[in-house]
């Protein structure tokens, strides 16, 4: 769908050319997911060939979105303590991604939304290669929104196939 959709400019090429790396953490706290992130930052952060994005999926730390939502501070405040500001950005996911003053049902949030929580760890290089002007990349958000609010919760729910993740997180809330 973000490729479909082109919801972000460099997706299809790093999937396509095989540069993004996968790691699921098993941490169940913010003590884990922390030492993970840390692992991860400085390992995007080497000039590796090959790797352009990391993909930190952790299933089992921060399900619910309020308490993801908070995580998001210490974890660009440990970004800034390795000196990594302006090198990587984090971005994040959850299943119940909810923008501020957005009903939870609103298309815009499938923005961010993702089959487990996650935090997309990017490399600001890579992705200001991506658009030739750097306003670009300021319009992406919004231009993101207004496609899938464009497009409407039925069709991006029809498009996603019923997802399994978008049942499954609905389903967990309700507990």
């Amino acid at each position: 769908m973000v490729i479909g959709l082109n919801l972000c400019p460099f997706a299809r090429r790093v999937f396509e050319g095989d540069k993004i790396r996968y790691v699921v953490s098993a941490a169940e706290d913010d003590k884990g997911l922390l030492e993970d992130l840390a692992r991860e930052l400085q390992f995007l952060a080497a000039p590796i060939a090959g790797i352009e994005t990391t993909l930190l999926i952790h299933p089992r730390a921060f399900t619910d979105f309020l308490d993801y939502n908070d995580f998001l501070d210490p974890a660009d405040r440990l970004l800034a303590e390795l000196g990594l500001e302006g090198v990587i950005q984090i971005a994040g996911f959850h299943p119940r991604y909810q923008f501020a003053d957005t009903e939870a049902d609103a298309a815009e949030n499938y923005t961010n939304r993702s089959p487990y929580p996650m935090l997309h760890l990017l490399r600001e290089d890579s992705v200001s290669a991506a658009a030739d002007d750097p306003e670009e990349l300021l319009e992406i958000p919004r231009r993101n929104i207004e496609t899938l609010n464009a497009l409407g919760i039925a069709k991006i729910r029809a498009r996603l196939q019923g997802d399994a993740w978008d049942n499954q997180s609905q389903d967990r809330s309700e507990k």
